[in-house]
């Protein structure tokens, strides 16, 4: 392996944390990408990474050695996609709620892997935080403000959010007219990744805003989840529209409270600052950006989009 691979496998390898991931990433044996970090700790005379039976990190050398190769790997890239009709190529890594992507993203799936073939695109879905650099993730796609300094944000739109239980459950618990009249209601708790604390409801109505922690006979931390339970009647949930549109459109669902409605929900692409100058990463971030924020434009939702600071 040549010094410049070397630097690859040794940049996927703190990135991954692990040697069996780095080589799977890379499609490469893993005793030879151990074999290239060991060149490259040769020919520096220092060590680059601890190793111990669950975990590969880098030592102080080796944080310091990645930073700068990395920004070397990126400038490499840059130079090649600029001089170079080839089309991007190679594995990325996404992560996006499932619902969302069913309904925003990936109907346009097909015609963008046409157009890139060499591209070999991984999907995973959740609603919990992912760490980018320990999973290998070089995108995710998230709704509500972004908590993680540590990332760029580029806002795509906006997701309109509701109440809503199911008719069982409101003929057991009536249907209130106002968050007055939420006195004997429960809610199904829908637990945050970020604060690990159940979210209150909240009821908007021109410049006044109301929080409301309701009973709870069930907390959930995923989206699925939380609409299942409601169609069962255990409670009032707030969600994003369209995760209820199928469940809405049935009369499984119906929308309770329409005139105190929460404030809709910012989308955003989240990235790693220097991971977008990789030109298949570049592609799909760009590509993205504009079929969802049409899509969500489409749908009567705020598309502005530009980059934020996360």
């Amino acid at each position: 392996m040549d010094r410049l691979d070397a630097m690859r496998a040794f940049v996927r390898v703190v990135e991954r944390r692990s040697f069996i991931a780095a080589a799977q990433d890379l499609a490469l044996p893993r005793s030879r990408v151990s074999e290239a970090v060991k060149q490259l700790e040769r020919r520096l005379g220092v060590r680059l990474l601890v190793r111990t039976t669950r975990q590969v990190k880098p030592t102080v050398e080796g944080e310091d050695y990645y930073r700068r190769v990395l920004a070397i790997l990126y400038a490499i890239d840059d130079a090649d996609a600029a001089v170079s009709d080839d089309v991007p190529n190679g594995p990325l890594r996404i992560d996006v709620h499932g619902t969302f992507a069913r309904r925003y993203l990936l109907p346009a799936l097909p015609e963008f892997l046409d157009k890139h073939p060499g591209i070999r695109l991984h999907i995973g879905e959740s609603d919990r935080l992912v760490d980018l650099v320990g999973e290998g993730v070089d995108c995710v796609i998230r709704i509500g403000d972004p908590a993680d300094s540590g990332l760029v944000g580029r806002k795509l739109g906006t997701v309109a959010e509701g109440t809503f239980a199911s008719p069982d459950y409101l003929a057991r618990h009536g249907t209130p007219a106002s968050p007055d009249e939420l006195k004997g209601h429960r809610m199904i708790g829908f637990v945050s990744t970020a604060t690990r604390a159940v979210i209150p409801l909240e009821f908007g109505t021109g410049a006044s805003t109301r929080m409301v922690t309701l009973p709870t006979a069930a907390t959930v931390s995923a989206a699925s989840t939380n609409a299942y339970l409601a169609r069962l009647g255990l409670g009032l949930i707030q969600v994003p529209r369209y995760r209820v549109a199928q469940e809405l459109a049935t009369g499984a669902l119906v929308e309770v409270l329409a005139d105190w409605l929460p404030a809709p929900s910012p989308v955003y692409m989240l990235y790693l600052e220097g991971r977008q100058r990789s030109p298949r990463v570049r592609l799909f971030i760009d590509w993205a950006t504009a079929v969802v924020s049409a899509e969500l434009d489409r749908n009567g939702h705020d598309g502005a989009t530009g980059h934020v600071p996360a």
